[in-house]
């Protein structure tokens, strides 16, 4: 049986406190097991054991080299429900001058933000299966920047994203 989805993912970073407080506040997650130096956090939305587990490392700890000088993970991305809800995840990572960008990559409207170790994570909401046109599909081979508003007035700000493509129907 071939592989099914991504099941969690795992960050070493600085100060675990410090991380679970953001993960928390930017992104909703809540912790579901904690130990010295480790925690476990599950999305608000997720019936997974948990989705991020990070291990403290310490304040020591060096930047991340991947993409400029290492190999190594770009970023993780985790994916809403509807464009309202990208609208308020945007506004929330804007105040914790965490957003680093927002793009319209066509299928996928997409945020980038960086967490306080300055590991780079993404938000998206995709345009469900129905509403794949022909136009739509032909514009995944540029990247826009993101017209919130206008994805809104187009899909509709409660649109549940996903649907037939990321979710089966």
């Amino acid at each position: 049986m071939p592989v099914q989805r991504l099941n969690h993912a795992v960050l070493f970073v600085r100060d675990v406190e410090r991380s679970v407080a953001f993960y928390r506040e930017a992104l909703g997650f809540r912790v579901v097991m904690g130990m010295p130096g480790a925690a476990f956090l599950q999305a608000s939305g997720s019936s997974n054991d948990h989705d991020l587990g990070l291990f403290e490392i310490g304040a020591q700890a060096g930047p991340s080299g991947a993409g400029r000088a290492t190999v190594g993970l770009y970023h993780l991305a985790w994916e809403v429900d509807t464009l309202e809800e990208l609208e308020r995840i945007a506004a929330k990572l804007g105040e914790l001058g965490a957003l680093a960008g927002a793009s319209d990559h066509s299928t996928t409207k997409a945020l980038y933000a960086k967490d306080p170790d300055g590991l780079e994570f993404e938000v998206s909401w995709i345009v469900p299966a129905h509403l794949l046109t022909e136009e739509v599909l032909a514009g995944r081979t540029s990247i826009k920047p993101l017209d919130l508003a206008g994805e809104k007035e187009r899909y509709g700000a409660r649109t549940r994203g996903g649907l037939g493509v990321s979710i089966p129907v």
